[in-house]
């Protein structure tokens, strides 16, 4: 299973190509409107407006070796803690090796927004990004789906 933090999710649609040919189900989880899907491997869930509602949902319902799709450190947080494989939209790896890191750094970026030392401005969204991001994919799909098997007797 893919779980995606849909909301400002700019790759939504690299995920269900990757999903496709690999045959792992998707489900977008969001906390406005999102465009209906007739395949039946995709899901779409509209959670409450209220804050982090999308991320509560996701970290409730990822179980181990599930893919999960987030530039949220918070929640890519929840879910290495529930063994989930997570990547970020550009490609961005979160495990138990750098998500503290991760965490130390996105706390570290709000204290300086907070007081001024920093605007803050995040790099716009690129086409070496979202290449990362597909062969991260393409990798974690793989490695969920041997996981997979090797949990099948």
């Amino acid at each position: 299973m893919i779980y995606v933090d849909a909301d400002a999710c700019p790759v939504k649609p690299e995920i269900l190509k990757v999903a496709e040919r690999h045959g792992i189900a998707v489900t977008f989880v969001a906390n406005s409107g999102l465009r209906p899907s007739r395949d039946p491997m995709v899901r779409n869930v509209i959670v409450s407006g209220s804050f982090d509602a999308a991320d509560d949902w996701i970290a409730d319902h990822v179980h181990a070796d599930d893919i999960v799709v987030t530039a949220d450190v918070p929640l890519a947080g929840r879910c290495v803690a529930k063994d989930a494989l997570v990547t970020g939209p550009t490609g961005r790896l979160f495990d138990k090796a750098n998500i503290g890191m991760a965490s130390a750094m996105r706390d570290l970026g709000a204290h300086l927004r907070e007081t001024g030392e920093s605007k803050g401005y995040n790099a716009a969204f690129s086409a070496r990004d979202r290449s990362a991001f597909l062969e991260t994919l393409e990798r974690l799909c793989r490695r969920a789906k041997s996981a997979r098997a090797q949990d099948r007797p």
